[in-house]
């Protein structure tokens, strides 16, 4: 009995330890940023004005859905995306961990300011 017990034990050890190690998956289309809640909607997201969309979601350090109300902390790290309309849908808090990482290293993109480009057609 006791054998089993043990047995468990140590299998529950390395299920929390693998939980521990698994990193979030983070969009491709994901871009970097440094975010301070305001008033929600409205966000500041590297020192710009933005606005969330209606069905945005901020995550948390543990990947939980945070209510922008209970965010306190302004220039948090943050990756995050944007919906066709410009909008930020969802944002993700990270963990020192994370944040140390390189946008490269997470195989994301880094938050680059929006420019037009207009390419003339040389047949023309």
């Amino acid at each position: 009995m006791r054998i089993h017990r043990f047995l468990t034990a140590g299998v529950l050890m390395l299920v929390t330890a693998f939980a521990f190690a698994v990193e979030r998956p983070f969009p491709q289309i994901a871009k970097r940023g440094i975010f301070t809640m305001g008033a929600f909607p409205e966000i500041v997201l590297n020192g710009k004005a933005r606005r969330m969309s209606a069905g945005g979601r901020i995550f948390n350090q543990d990947n939980l859905i945070q209510m922008p109300a209970s965010i306190s902390a302004s220039d948090v790290v943050v990756n995050y995306t944007e919906d066709f309309e410009g909008y930020v849908d969802r944002i993700w808090i990270l963990t020192p961990r994370e944040a140390a990482q390189t946008p490269a290293e997470q195989k994301i993109n880094p938050a680059q300011p929006q420019q037009a480009t207009i390419q003339m057609d040389p047949a023309r």
